[in-house]
């Protein structure tokens, strides 16, 4: 059976071999001895391919036997050939000589295939076996000389001249050996009878039979002959054929008829009684067939597999009752049947493939086997089903699988491939294979919204932290390729970066606030998020994101006029003769949150008379509801209050302090006595010194500014004496307001300023002047030492300052006191402006409010026409400042404008000033804001005396 089968296997790996002699690029044979220890190096194979070993790492190079056992193994780090496991030659082989096993090296891209094949050498690891330790014989001492006797065959599984040699028999006087050869070449022994036995003389004979091999060195095996005499029987049986031959089918059942065989014997009684035997009785022949021994008919008694054994050879011997026997051969042929199914071996598979892999990426390489032959070996295969694969055959019994259209991941992720091989038998055997191929991923898709834009609502005061959306992205690839980070655009807002007002997180998507939004600061914000793949490379998508703020009623009213000056007093006149719904005041006041939260309105909440006094509803205007008389108190309190429309509401308390009275020293005397804190009344005594020493002031500021301009005055004069008749040489000198004539110079048109200003006033009146270009130092050619000065019609030292000049002085003064102060705005009315009394002396009268935040350092004002039209007005929409309305008329168009002032009243007006912000600081400093009030009142008087008197 080892025989067949090792001759069956090497015609199978020889048929292979020519099969794919198109693909196979070497062919390498090597030899070693059996039992070689596991690791034990068979060849270098890089070397004997002349491969290089990059060559097997990138191919990925393997060893494919199609056999149970692994006898060798590829160590393709070094291109090597090493025994994997321990290789008993006569357990592979059996008797087949040479005894060799061949498989296949497979490397891919592209596919190479390499046969090798190894020869394994006998050893001499096996003595010489008999199956029994002793052989038993009755022999007739009538048994004629010449007459044969089969020995036990001794068994020796090496091969070559490690196998049985030769038998040796012991020594006796009745007894030769003879050796024989069987055609397998198996040696077999017969006793042959050189001279007669004598029962009476001996009637046992014992006997050794020797079986020694030819190896080195050499092993024998020994098995005791006993000869029993018996008394005579001189014929022995004879076969009527020297072979015979039978034919079964494979997987017969068991008990089925093979064949029969027949000896005679010429002896009479019970000596012709001939039993039949195997002669071979331990042989593993006997658990597939079994003997009659009376009839000498043969049965099958086992499981005939034609794939294992096609051909059975018996040795049947005949004896009769007096021992003689009589042998003869039994030759058994196999017919094949279809009962082996195809056998499907996986040589390569990848079970993931990318989706972009193009139509016709190798999957997996099988090899079919059939053990059947002829039809029934045949095998063809197929794929079971509609996937996007199939089979495709370049060698014979190898088939790769391979892709056959393109492949989407989203749409199917997973295919179970389903390989049929079947034979050409009757019926057919099949055999079926399921691989399941998974396509890898590529990112080949952008994370997508489910919006272009998101809008968001969160109410201001929020807390930090507080999440107002989550953003999501659908990605269809998966795994890495999938994973959707957020990342939040870095962009400006306001300034500052985006990233100081919201936050994303970076796995779920969540926005949230990192701090506390105010409506009033900002009422929107745009950003955008960008979702991007882990993929590489990445891929994203942007998506804007709008969040609205939501106002709340968090800010109550703040007033802006009457403006609170803690304990100071801030009084309005109103005249005795005023008509009824005479303009008081207006309270005005804003509210920063917006909607209905910003809608206020006006209550009068206390009042000294509130029969006298009422407050619009909507604009917070105090008008007189009755005519003020003399019996009505001169100093009336009002308190107003401002409330908002939110819920809840939100209010805010201004006291408004209202003197009935015709002139400022009623006034004065009515509310030197009002009652104040205790902290300012030590302060009412001082009155009278503040204003003596305001006077002293005022007087000595004239006196000084007289002095000064009649000093210009007399310089100017001497020096425009010194240029028209000095006969010193001129050294060229410019002074800012001239421009040469050589073209050195930088401004073409020189302009003068005058600067016209009060302490309260924010705005400079200007007169625009001419071009000052005609004013020139002209040098004369045929002069060497002096320069005529050309003068215009105007000399220039009489001619006014530029009204540009005037304005950029002022308004930069200006600006450094109102900027860098923090003294509270007192209303004051300078001599271009009449209060609401009507006591003012110039015929046109200009209004002139101020109304000022903290948080603001330019006021909002307008000019109106002439009387008390002048209102301040409000715009809803702004937060800190107020609107600056002005008339079609311009204020320097008027007639009586301020341009018009001399020059000398512009510097008595800035020392006036000058005197004005010291008294304003002192008062300050005092918190006595009362009287500081009264003493500008009465500075002020005293003021248009004076310049009436210029």
């Amino acid at each position: 059976y080892s025989k067949c089968c090792g001759f069956r296997q090497k015609l199978l790996h020889l048929f292979i071999l020519c099969q794919l002699s198109s693909v196979v690029t070497g062919h390498i044979r090597y030899s070693i001895p059996e039992e070689m220890k596991k690791g034990s190096l068979i060849g270098n194979v890089a070397q004997d391919l002349g491969l290089d070993l990059k060559r097997l790492r990138s191919g990925h190079a393997r060893i494919v036997s199609g056999e149970s056992i692994q006898y060798t193994e590829l160590n393709a780090d070094k291109g090597i050939l090493v025994v994997n496991e321990r290789i008993d030659r006569e357990q592979l082989c059996g008797d087949t000589t040479p005894c060799s096993f061949s498989f296949e090296m497979i490397l891919e891209n592209p596919m190479e295939l390499h046969q090798i094949t190894v020869e394994i050498t006998d050893i001499n690891d096996h003595s010489p076996i008999f199956e029994t330790d002793k052989i038993n014989f009755d022999i007739s001492e009538s048994a004629t000389t010449g007459a044969r006797f089969s020995l036990t065959r001794s068994e020796d599984p090496d091969v070559g001249v490690n196998g049985l040699r030769e038998y040796f028999l012991s020594e006796n006087d009745h007894f030769v050996l003879k050796q024989h050869s069987n055609a397998d070449g198996k040696k077999y022994a017969e006793m042959v009878l050189q001279k007669p036995l004598d029962r009476e003389a001996n009637p046992n004979l014992s006997l050794k039979l020797i079986a020694v091999d030819g190896g080195t060195p050499q092993r024998s095996g020994t098995v005791n002959i006993n000869v029993a005499i018996l008394d005579a029987n001189d014929n022995a049986p004879v076969f009527n054929q020297s072979v015979y031959k039978a034919v079964v089918t494979e997987m017969s059942p068991k008990g089925t008829y093979v064949t029969t065989v027949n000896a005679s014997d010429a002896d009479f009684g019970s000596n012709s009684d001939i039993t039949y035997h195997f002669s071979d009785r331990n042989s593993a022949l006997n658990n597939l067939f079994r003997m009659d021994e009376i009839t000498g008919m043969i049965y099958i008694n086992g499981d005939i597999d034609y794939e294992k054994e096609k051909k059975f050879e018996l040795r049947i011997d005949a004896k009769d009752q007096g021992g003689l026997t009589d042998s003869s051969k039994v030759i058994i042929e196999v017919i094949d049947v279809n009962d082996n199914a195809p056998v499907i071996s996986v040589m390569s598979f990848t079970n993931s493939v990318s989706e972009d892999s193009p139509p016709g990426t190798t999957i997996g390489i099988i090899n079919v086997k059939d053990l059947d032959s002829g039809d029934n070996g045949q095998v063809s295969c197929r794929i079971d089903g509609s996937a996007p694969f199939k089979m495709k055959s370049n060698l014979r019994k190898y088939y790769t699988l391979i892709t056959d259209s393109v492949l989407d991941r989203e749409t199917v992720s997973e295919y179970n491939v389903s390989v049929i091989a079947t034979d050409g038998g009757i019926p057919p055997l099949s055999a079926q294979i399921t691989f399941n191929v998974k396509v890898s991923d590529v990112n080949d898709h952008a994370p997508i919204f489910s919006q272009s834009v998101y809008s968001a609502f969160i109410k201001e005061n929020n807390s930090p932290g507080l999440p107002f959306i989550t953003l999501t992205a659908k990605d269809p690839d998966e795994n890495q390729n999938a994973r959707i980070s957020y990342i939040l655009e870095d962009t400006n807002i306001g300034g500052s970066s985006v990233s100081t007002y919201v936050s994303v997180n970076v796995e779920t998507g969540v926005a949230q606030a990192m701090g506390t939004f105010d409506y009033e600061q900002i009422k929107e914000i745009v950003f955008v998020v960008k979702a991007q793949d882990g993929g590489s490379p990445p891929l994203s998508s942007n998506v804007t994101v709008k969040l609205i703020i939501q106002d709340q009623n968090d800010n109550p009213p703040q007033v802006l006029y009457p403006v609170q000056t803690g304990g100071s007093m801030v009084a309005e006149m109103v005249p005795r003769s005023a008509d009824v719904g005479y303009l008081v005041t207006k309270v005005v006041a804003v509210d920063v949150d917006s909607g209905q939260n910003a809608w206020l309105s006006y209550k009068l909440q206390k009042a000294t008379d509130r029969a006298l006094f009422e407050v619009g509803l909507q604009n917070g205007e105090i008008r007189t509801i009755r005519q003020v008389t003399d019996k009505d108190a001169v100093k009336q309190r009002l308190t107003v209050i401002e409330e908002d429309n939110g819920q809840p509401s939100r209010s805010a308390t201004v006291i408004a302090n209202v003197a009935g009275a015709d002139s400022f020293p009623e006034v004065l005397s009515e509310f030197t006595d009002f009652p104040h804190d205790k902290e300012y009344n030590e302060y009412n005594d001082n009155l009278t010194f503040y204003l003596v020493l305001a006077l002293a002031v005022v007087s000595f500021l004239f006196i000084t500014c007289l002095v000064v301009i009649i000093s210009v005055k007399i310089y100017r004069w001497r020096q425009s004496r010194i240029l028209y008749h000095s006969s010193l040489p001129v050294i060229p000198y410019y002074p800012p307001r001239y421009s040469d004539t050589l073209g050195t110079g930088t401004l073409p048109h020189v302009y003068n300023y005058e600067v016209c200003r009060t302490t309260d006033s924010r705005v400079s009146d200007c007169k625009i002047g001419g071009a000052g270009s005609q004013n020139v130092l002209i040098m004369d050619p045929s002069s060497t030492g002096t320069m005529q000065r050309i003068q215009s019609e105007k000399s220039i030292f009489d001619e006014p300052d530029s009204p540009l000049e005037v304005m950029k002085i002022y308004r930069w003064r200006q600006s450094r006191i109102l900027y860098h102060s923090s003294l509270p705005v007192i209303p004051y009315y300078p001599p271009r402006y009449s209060d609401t009394l009507g006591t003012g002396t110039l015929p046109h009268v200009y209004n002139y409010e101020v109304c000022r935040t903290t948080d603001s350092r330019k006021s909002d004002i307008k000019f109106g026409e002439a009387g008390s039209q002048n209102v301040l007005i409000m715009d809803p929409s702004s937060t800190d400042t107020l609107q600056r309305i002005q008339s079609e008329k311009s204020i320097l168009d008027d007639p009586d404008s301020p341009l018009e002032v001399s020059y000398s009243h512009q510097l008595i007006q800035f020392a006036f000033e000058h005197f004005i912000v010291q008294i304003h600081a002192f008062f300050f400093k005092k918190k006595n804001f009362f009287q500081l009030q009264m003493i500008l009142i009465y500075v002020n008087q005293k003021y248009l005396m004076h310049v009436k008197f210029i």
